[in-house]
């Protein structure tokens, strides 16, 4: 099993202990706050499950179907956590509401306390875990993960520090208050994550950093005169890139063939631990305003 299918698992195990002791402490204490934290982790493991199944698929080899693999679904995953999270946020705000509606308040002020403790303990050896899959790997399942966690780890604190002004002031209304205030950032967290999702299921471009390196190299490489229909791609741990290289008419093949490896190698030191899918053509002249026309490319 590889390092970030464990890591999902850590994450599942944790987010099911999580869940069962802020039910109980959050219906017996009439906690919104830490009913909302409960709800986000059940859906935590709901999310962490699923994405063990898309790590799962995403690792298969290519095959005759799927030549380049099924690493796109990581970011079907991505969207796929976004949109729960996104739910999780409106039910939170929704609670809340209700709770200010009916005025209702909180009974055991104590419990909810100890539990959220427990709470931020937990989820920060779970963060600490999952930022050293997700450095070490590059995986965008992990790092939304990462993201969700660390947005956990942020909420309970917010949830912890609301419980102790209600049992300082006897000001209730911060739990309710502090409950939507919870339910707008991690709607605005999760469409980050959306956002993410999208962009990898619509090939985005390598960021601009990367790109701008591998337009230095084909700059500084001696006998290429110039180059264009310079596109990239990245899925999963796999980073795509196409381009055409311009050379002399009459430069010998063997030649031409050592320029491109050189020119893909250097591209592939840009970053090690990524899969390179390096596609360059070399054209004997600039033929670029043919491929415009063909709508090849920019």
């Amino acid at each position: 099993m590889s390092l970030e299918r464990k890591a999902t698992f850590v994450a599942i195990v944790v987010s099911i202990i999580l869940a069962i002791v802020k039910l109980i402490v959050g219906i017996m204490s009439g906690s919104v706050a830490v009913l909302a934290s409960a709800l986000d982790s059940i859906l935590d493991m709901v999310v962490s499950i699923f994405n063990n199944i898309a790590l799962k698929i995403a690792e298969s080899k290519p095959d005759k179907k799927f030549n380049y693999g099924k690493s796109k679904i990581e970011g079907l995953a991505a969207l796929f956590e976004g949109i729960i999270i996104i739910g999780s946020g409106l039910f939170v705000i929704y609670e809340a509401i209700k709770k200010i509606i009916h005025k209702e308040v909180i009974t055991d002020v104590d419990a909810s306390i100890y539990v959220m403790a427990f709470s931020i303990i937990v989820v920060s050896g779970l963060v600490a875990f999952l930022s050293y899959v997700a450095k070490k790997t590059n995986n965008l399942i992990i790092k939304s993960d990462t993201l969700h966690y660390k947005t956990d780890l942020l909420t309970n604190s917010a949830v912890l520090i609301s419980l102790i002004i209600v049992k300082l002031t006897g000001w209730y209304f911060v739990d309710f208050i502090l409950s939507i205030i919870i339910g707008i950032y991690i709607i605005k967290e999760a469409l980050e994550i959306v956002k993410e999702g999208i962009e990898v299921l619509l090939d985005v471009a390598l960021d601009e950093e990367i790109v701008e390196k591998i337009k230095e190299i084909i700059k500084k490489e001696p006998l290429v005169l110039d180059f264009h229909c310079l596109r990239t791609r990245k899925a999963g741990n796999r980073n795509f890139v196409d381009v055409h290289l311009v050379l002399t008419p009459d430069m010998k093949l063997k030649l031409a063939h050592t320029i491109v490896e050189n020119v893909e190698e250097k591209i592939r030191q840009i970053d090690p631990s990524k899969k390179w899918i390096i596609n360059i053509h070399a054209d004997p002249y600039d033929d670029s305003y043919i491929n415009k026309l063909l709508e090849e490319c920019e």
